[in-house]
């Protein structure tokens, strides 16, 4: 008798979302699978992308194998950029570490400014992330979405603390925005609910910050088919 390997069935659909424009549009998700069940009956229209980061200042502390690929052109941001765009890059993540009051306390209009220059140098969709500085980041990715009005940059994070200023930013200016929040599927939903009372739903992309080190890679995996089974996506 030959064996049939069981089909598991699945009514969530995981929002397909664009970023970019024009030429440099790309779409993310749209799939009606679990993780990794590629045998199972259902569509992934979009496969996997992969984007490299950039910072926005040269790092101190990275070790030597992590600096060399990128040695003739991490003092500026936007080679950098290109030469991670010459990787064959399906995106570019753009980290503005240097807001963080922490670091540089660098103002929001000078971040903003490169991260248009970035974004008009490179040929594929562009990633911002701000500090993670809850508050500094409402300055600094509201004056990003407004100077980089209607490019649909991916901007984030996208806090519970600060959910409705930076939201309002980045929907006024025609952006898509990443919600994060910890790997905890009530906080989740809780940021979720709340972004999509003033944000189409289409425009917005979590990020559960996949804490394998912490929680472990079965839990963080087990986790996020969780995630995408009820639907939160």
């Amino acid at each position: 008798m030959d064996y049939k390997a069981p089909v598991e069935a699945y009514t969530g659909v995981v929002r397909e979302v664009t970023i970019g424009k024009g030429n440099k549009s790309l779409k993310i998700g749209g799939e009606n699978t679990l993780p990794l069940h590629f045998f199972d009956q259902g569509l992934n229209p979009n496969r996997v992308k992969f984007a490299l980061e950039v910072l926005d200042m040269k790092p101190e502390d990275w070790p030597e194998h992590a600096v060399e690929p990128y040695r003739d052109v991490i003092p500026d941001p936007v080679s950098w950029a290109k030469k991670c765009q010459s990787f064959g890059v399906d995106a570019v993540s753009l980290f503005l570490v240097s807001t963080d009051p922490a670091v540089k306390n660098a103002p929001a209009g000078k971040a903003a400014a490169l991260t248009k220059e970035v974004a008009e140098a490179i040929n594929v969709p562009l990633i911002v992330y701000g500090s993670g500085d809850d508050k500094k980041d409402v300055e600094v990715l509201s004056k990003v979405a407004e100077v980089c009005d209607g490019m649909n940059l991916l901007i984030g994070p996208v806090l519970k603390e600060n959910y409705e200023a930076v939201g309002k930013a980045i929907l006024d200016h025609g952006h898509t925005a990443i919600a994060q929040s910890p790997l905890d599927i009530n906080l989740l939903k809780e940021l979720n609910v709340k972004l999509s009372k003033i944000f189409p739903p289409d425009r917005i992309v979590i990020d559960p910050l996949s804490s394998a080190l912490g929680y472990g890679m079965e839990y963080s995996f087990s986790l996020i088919e969780r995630v995408k089974q009820i639907g939160v996506i």
